[in-house]
């Protein structure tokens, strides 16, 4: 029986005007899409690989441990999604890149400060972090474009039906009405995604087929998570339309409540939301206060290299050492809580446009593509576990020379002996899909539970419905 309903539902809107519309529609904004994409991904490859390569041949450059030690890694690169088509996610206005190089000082004795992690902001003189112009990625067109599609695929489901007399027969045959809801849920799903699904297989056919991106295992696998989310997200505003269509008794009526809907939640509230949340949100040290404190750190450097002027000579080597790695210690914390304050901030904002659906599916597709917030707090964490493994590897160089005193942070005190390049450990940017998961668990969940609610207060509405 709910194969039936589905069928003759699949039936009429294949026959309508609004399938046509939505068909060509979607397969417009799927080739706009490849192309956009295929022009710029090659592009930000290349600047990756050059970088990459800049970065490993002044690495390897660097025979001597102390040099090694001082200087640091130096620029550490985040590695472009090949699913950047799928979400954006704001990737401009998120830095690429960590400074891993010396921001040290200098002092009369030849004492040099070491390097510590610096998060530079990608664009720090921007106040509207908005894009001006749309991103016509999988995120759009889910977000806005499919939900838009259900609303007028469901608007007069069920109240179209009992505005032609037709759902007094249906209903008078003892078919259940959870057999009928259920059955046009299906229709409705399938005939919106079958013009979706040609759409993204000639999408991926244009961008497999160009070379440029290179699709692995992984990606294949993040790409049908992609689609299942867009898949539920669609069944979210399907059960919307259904709810709706059951509690109203003309179209019309329907049809306006839902575009209202629509607007306020998808359109309006992603904005307004970010909005407050900026002004709610706990802010952030300052610049000012940041190079404050930097100064304060560097006048302690300063007393402290007075103090060790005065003490006994043959403890000032191992004194020095001390006061460097102290410094970039007390440096790379300062960053450490200035970056932490930021993504607090970030993340409070995020919790609260949550109430959007389109600003939550935004946010899983984003994870699932490896771009966005998520995908930035994975690269810096793939930084910081790579700083300490160089900080070993310092270490233990100098630790397997029986000839050095072993005091890091002073020329005199460290391993003369000369590195190999290849035991110089390499940063590689690494994204994991278990991570990705356990980031968006809590969204994953709340998407289907709102889907659920939705489809239970339609079943509700629908029992109470008079033919």
């Amino acid at each position: 029986m709910i194969w039936h309903i589905a069928k003759r539902e699949i039936y009429d809107n294949l026959n309508s005007l609004r399938f046509a519309l939505a068909t060509l529609l979607l397969v417009a904004l799927m080739l706009t899409n490849a192309v956009l994409h295929l022009r710029e991904h090659p592009e930000r490859i290349q600047r990756y690989r050059t970088s990459v390569t800049d970065y490993w041949n002044t690495l390897t450059s660097r025979t001597n441990l102390y040099a090694l030690a001082q200087e640091g890694p130096g620029l550490l690169y985040k590695k472009p999604s090949p699913l950047r088509f799928c979400a954006e996610g704001g990737e401009d206005f998120l830095s690429d890149v960590v400074d891993a190089s010396r921001f040290g000082w200098s002092s009369s004795s030849g004492l040099k400060g070491f390097w510590r992690l610096e998060y530079p902001s990608a664009a720090p003189n921007l106040q509207n972090i908005r894009s001006d112009a749309v991103k016509i990625d999988w995120g759009f067109i889910a977000g806005y474009v499919l939900s838009l599609i259900a609303i007028l695929f469901t608007f007069d489901s069920i109240s179209g039906e009992r505005e032609r007399g037709t759902l007094r027969l249906i209903l008078a045959n003892s078919m259940p009405r959870h057999t009928v809801l259920i059955g046009k849920f299906l229709g409705a799903l399938l005939s919106i995604f079958m013009p979706f699904t040609l759409a993204v297989l000639i999408n991926l056919f244009v961008i497999y087929v160009s070379g440029d991106v290179h699709l692995d295992v992984e990606t294949w696998r993040r790409l049908s998570i992609i689609f299942f989310l867009a898949l539920l997200y669609t069944g979210l505003f399907i059960a919307l339309g259904l709810l709706i269509s059951a509690r109203v008794r003309q179209s019309a009526v329907g049809l306006v409540i839902l575009l209202l809907t629509w607007v306020t939640f998808v359109v309006f509230s992603p904005g307004t939301l970010a909005s407050i949340a900026s002004r709610f949100s706990p802010a952030p040290m300052t610049a000012d206060d940041y190079r404050q404190r930097q100064t304060l750190l560097m006048d302690e450097v300063r007393a402290e290299e007075i103090r060790i002027e005065e003490i006994d000579p043959s403890m000032r080597m191992l004194a020095n050492g001390r006061l460097v790695i102290d410094d970039a210690e007390r440096n790379e914390k300062l960053n450490e809580e200035h970056l932490t304050q930021q993504i607090a901030q970030v993340k409070f904002a995020r919790s609260i446009i949550r109430i959007s659906p389109a600003s939550l599916v935004q946010h899983l597709l984003e994870s699932f593509a490896g771009t966005g917030f998520n995908r930035h707090l994975q690269f810096l964490e793939n930084v910081k576990r790579y700083a300490h493994q160089y900080r070993e590897f310092v270490t233990d160089t100098d630790s397997a020379d029986p000839d050095s005193p072993h005091i890091i942070g002073v020329r005199e005190g460290m391993s003369r002996k000369p590195v190999s390049p290849d035991s110089i450990p390499r940063f590689e940017d690494i994204l994991s899909l278990g991570r990705d998961f356990n980031a968006v668990t809590t969204d994953l969940l709340l998407l289907a539970v709102v889907v659920v609610i939705l489809m239970s207060g339609a079943y509700l509405a629908f029992l109470r419905a008079q033919v």
